[in-house]
């Protein structure tokens, strides 16, 4: 599933691309991931992309209504989430439509704007008003804004397990399985280690380690592992930098111990044994609580 430098790629890619452009009608396929089909269909056409911000795991695009609208009409965003699969660009009309195209936005530069996504896992949603501040207001802080004392703060009153916190949406908006032990093998922490024993610069070495993975994640243009590729159609090739993720059996690149795999709040997590110490057996018995992943 893509995550925070994967979305944010995106992201940027389509800032250069259609911020700008009126969308001119809105054809529909399949449509079971979206929270309300008819208030897209309804809403988007005569709209103008204001803007593309990425928030956590997914993006919204911004919206100004028509002229016709008048102005007592509410800004409106359209939320977008990928899921494992999705895939949002512009094309030529005359380029053929993939299958598992659902989504097709005529803009006023004669090209389309296409979402496809096989496995229809994502989330698409037009929002406005209450409903859009509630959507963003309800997940926790951006990795890569979040302060040092904030961040230390927040792990000091959390008794759950790293890896689980991490992937709590809740917490910190936009890490998943990929970044989260990518950050705990620079960080040289445990996935089990409850988040409240680390000491002071076991929690700034994983505040540091967080914020140098992403960045360098989000200048290899992020993770391609399966299906992701950015607005261009090119994949990210972060994925030869990882030095934990899906590297099960192989040796670590500090110490050459064999990197191992275990489950944590339900994800497979890949660590060092030697660099990433386990925590004493009476610190990996507090419940972690259950992880929100698919925000």
């Amino acid at each position: 599933m893509p995550e925070l430098p994967e979305v944010e790629t995106l992201v940027r890619g389509l800032r250069r691309t259609i911020v700008g452009r009126r969308i001119l009608e809105v054809r529909l396929g399949q449509t079971d991931f979206m929270d309300d089909a008819a208030a897209i269909a309804r809403g988007l056409p005569g709209c103008r992309i204001a803007a593309i911000e990425r928030v956590g795991k997914f993006f919204l695009l911004r919206l100004e209504p028509p002229a016709a609208a008048g102005n007592g009409h509410e800004p409106a965003a359209l939320l977008v989430h990928l899921g494992m699969t999705g895939h949002l660009s512009p094309h030529r009309p005359e380029e053929p439509l993939p299958k598992h195209t659902h989504v097709v936005l005529p803009l006023d530069d004669e090209r389309e704007l296409r979402y496809t996504d096989p496995r229809r896992f994502g989330r698409m949603a037009l929002l406005c008003g209450a409903a859009l501040a509630g959507e963003i207001a309800r997940h926790g802080a951006e990795p890569l804004e979040i302060s040092e004392a904030d961040f230390l703060q927040r792990l000091a009153a959390r008794r759950a397990r790293l890896k689980a916190l991490l992937l709590d949406q809740r917490f910190l908006h936009g890490i998943g399985n990929i970044y989260a032990d990518e950050s705990l093998w620079h960080a040289r922490l445990h996935p089990l280690r409850i988040a409240a024993t680390l000491t002071r610069p076991q929690a700034r070495a994983l505040h540091r380690a967080m914020r140098k993975v992403l960045a360098a994640a989000i200048r290899a243009g992020g993770s391609s592992i399966s299906d992701y590729r950015d607005a261009d159609g090119r994949p990210g090739w972060f994925q030869i930098r990882h030095r934990a993720y899906d590297r099960e059996g192989q040796p670590c690149f500090r110490c050459r111990a064999r990197i191992r795999r275990m489950v944590v709040a339900g994800r497979s997590s890949h660590f060092c044994p030697r660099c990433q110490k386990a925590p004493p057996r009476g610190n990996r018995t507090v419940k972690a609580g259950k992880s929100h992943t698919s925000a």
